[in-house]
C-alpha cells in the first residue's frame, strides 16, 4: 500500500469566517484560555508564536484579529475535504485534528503515477484556499509525521523511509508534552536516537506508547486504518467571510461546495440531475437557486459553468451570509466501455450546451419538439423538456426528436424526412398572402416548383378549446423573385405562407 498523507496547518483558521478587520489588518491568531494556539503567516512574522500570551502577542502586534477556536466547523471542514478527496481513491481516512490519509496505492496507473496524482491535490488543495503540506510513505503513521514535518517527499519502500523517519524531531508524533521533555532529559531528540535505545529500559520510563508508534510508522508492526464513511445524501454549508452583495461574487466560495459534491459522486459512482444552492442573507431571509442539468453528470467544471450563468442573471435580494448545497436528485452511474483509442473531444456536447441556453434565455425559451402523428403542420410536433430527449436512448415509438430555440416570431423546428419536402422554419401562425391578377406576392410574384399537397385533416377537435379544427388545403413550394423558397398553401379563404426553407 501507499499512502498520500495531507496536513493542513492553518485548519483551524482556514475554517473560520475571517471577516474583514475595518482597520484593514490581515494578521489573524487562534486564542484560548489567554494564549496562542495558531498564528498565520502574517502574524507569525510579526513575531506571534503559539503559547505566547494573549497579552504579549497584543503588544507585539496591536492590530492583531484574535478568534476563538470551533471544533464542530474544523469537523466539518475535515469532512468536506474528505469528499472532495473521492475524486482520486475511495479508500481514506480521517486524521484528526487535521489531516487526511489518501491509499493511492491502487490508482496510480490511473492517473498518470504518483507525482501526477500529487500535483493533481495540491491543485485542488489551493483552488479550495486550503494551506496544505504532503508526504507520500508505504505507512500511514510514517506518510502523516513526514506530512506533519512538511517533508514533501515520495518514499515508495520501507528500506527508503527509515532514514527518512529517523531524521524527524520527537516533537513531530505529537506525544505528551512531559514525554517529550523526558525524551530531551535523556539526550534522545531525534527518532533516529529512540529507535536506537533498548526498548526495555525505555517502556519502563515512557510507557508502550511512543514506542509502539515507531514500529508502526516504520511498518515493523500492523496499522489498520478507519475507513472514511461517505454520506448517502449529500449537503454541504459554507459561511462567507464577507457579505456579497453581487451575486456574481459567490461562483468563488461557491467552488469549495461543489468541488466536495463531485468527489462525492464519483466514490457514490452516482450522477447528478439537479441540485439546489441555498442562500442566507443577512437580514436573516432564505432564498434558493436550483441548478437542473441537461443531462445528469458529475464534472465539477460543468457545475460551476452553469452555476455562474445562473448567477450573472441573478438579483439579491439582500447580501448572503452564507451557503448551502444539496443534491437533490442522484441516479445510479451507468455502467460504458472506454473507447480502445484515443479519441478526439467533441466540445461540450448538445445537453451542455442545452443547459447554458437555458440559463441565460430561459427555461421556456428553449424547448425539444417531438414528432406526433398529426398530418397538419400546426400539430405535427409537440414540446418537451430537452433533459427526457437526451436521456431517452430508445422509444418505443421510436421518436424523432429535435431541439428549439424561440427566437423572435419564428421557432425552429427538426422534423423527419418526408415524402414531400418540408420547411425547418415554420411561422407561429400562417400569414396571408397579398393576391393578384397574376396570383399570391411575396416579396414579388411567387413561381409554383411543386404540384399541390392535398392536406385534409382534424375534424375530431373542431368544437374543442384552441383546436385548429378541420382543415381542406393545397401545400405548394414556391420561389419569389429575390430567389426565397417558402411552403404555401391555399383554402377557401386563399393563400398564405406556412413556412420558409433555410
Amino acid at each position: 500500500m501507499l499512502w498520500l498523507a495531507l496536513h493542513f496547518p492553518l485548519l483551524t483558521l482556514e475554517a473560520l469566517p475571517l471577516r474583514q478587520s475595518p482597520e484593514g489588518s490581515s494578521a489573524c491568531a487562534v486564542a484560548a484560555r489567554g494564549r496562542i494556539l495558531l498564528a498565520d503567516p502574517a502574524a507569525s512574522s510579526a513575531g506571534i508564536l503559539p503559547g505566547q500570551k494573549l497579552s504579549t502577542a497584543l503588544g507585539l502586534l496591536p492590530g492583531l484579529r484574535i478568534f476563538e477556536r470551533e471544533p464542530a466547523r474544523e469537523t466539518r471542514a475535515l469532512a468536506d475535504l474528505a469528499c472532495w478527496a473521492g475524486r482520486f481513491t475511495p479508500t481514506l481516512s480521517l486524521a484528526p485534528p487535521a489531516g487526511l490519509l489518501l491509499e493511492i496505492g491502487g490508482c496510480r496507473r490511473l492517473f498518470g503515477g504518483v507525482a501526477a496524482i500529487v500535483e493533481s491535490v495540491l491543485d485542488g488543495c489551493r483552488a479550495q484556499g486550503w494551506s496544505a503540506d504532503w508526504a507520500v510513505a508505504p505507512t500511514p503513521l510514517g506518510a502523516r509525521w513526514l506530512a506533519q514535518a512538511a517533508a514533501a517527499c515520495t518514499l515508495e519502500s520501507i528500506a527508503a523511509l527509515a532514514p527518512a523517519l529517523a531524521a524527524l524531531p520527537c516533537t513531530v508524533p505529537g506525544w505528551p508534552t512531559d514525554t517529550v521533555a523526558r525524551l530531551e532529559s535523556f539526550g534522545l531528540r531525534r527518532l533516529g536516537d529512540l529507535a536506537a535505545q533498548p526498548a526495555a529500559g525505555l517502556h519502563r520510563r515512557i510507557g508502550n506508547g511512543p514506542l509502539d508508534d515507531l514500529l508502526r510508522a516504520r511498518g515493523e508492526i500492523p496499522d489498520p486504518q478507519r475507513a472514511f464513511i461517505f454520506p448517502e445524501h449529500f449537503a454541504a454549508g459554507l459561511e462567507l467571510p464577507s457579505r456579497v452583495e453581487f451575486a456574481e461574487g459567490l461562483a468563488f466560495a461557491a467552488q469549495r461546495l461543489f468541488a466536495a459534491l463531485a468527489g462525492w459522486l464519483q466514490v457514490r459512482q452516482g450522477l447528478l440531475r439537479a441540485c439546489t444552492l441555498h442562500l442566507t442573507h443577512d437580514d436573516g431571509s432564505l432564498s434558493a437557486l436550483p441548478l437542473r442539468f441537461g443531462e445528469a453528470c458529475a464534472d465539477e467544471s460543468r457545475f460551476l459553468r452553469l452555476l455562474r450563468e445562473h448567477l450573472s442573471r441573478l438579483q439579491l435580494a439582500a447580501p448572503v451570509e452564507a451557503l448551502h448545497l444539496t443534491a437533490d436528485e442522484v441516479i445510479a452511474r451507468p455502467g460504458a466501455s472506454a473507447g480502445l483509442f484515443e479519441q478526439a473531444p467533441n466540445g461540450e456536447g448538445a445537453a451542455a450546451c442545452i443547459e447554458r441556453l437555458r440559463a441565460r434565455l430561459g427555461d421556456d425559451a428553449v424547448q425539444s419538439l417531438v414528432l406526433y402523428a398529426d398530418h397538419r403542420p400546426e400539430c405535427a410536433t409537440q414540446p418537451r423538456d430537452p433533459a427526457s430527449i437526451l436521456t431517452a436512448k430508445t422509444t418505443s415509438t421510436r421518436e424523432s426528436a429535435g431541439v428549439s430555440t424561440a427566437l423572435g416570431s419564428a421557432v425552429v423546428s427538426m422534423v423527419a424526412t418526408c415524402a414531400a419536402p418540408r420547411p425547418l422554419w415554420l411561422l407561429p401562425a400562417p400569414q396571408p398572402l397579398a393576391e393578384r391578377p397574376d396570383g399570391p406576392h411575396w416579396h414579388g410574384p411567387l413561381q409554383l416548383l411543386t404540384r399541390g399537397e392535398r392536406l385534409e385533416s382534424g375534424w375530431w377537435d373542431s368544437g374543442e378549446p384552441g383546436g385548429i379544427g378541420d382543415i381542406r388545403r393545397d401545400y405548394f413550394v414556391v420561389r419569389n423573385g429575390q430567389g426565397q423558397w417558402a411552403w404555401v398553401f391555399r383554402d377557401a379563404q386563399g393563400w398564405y405562407l406556412q413556412g420558409v426553407f433555410a
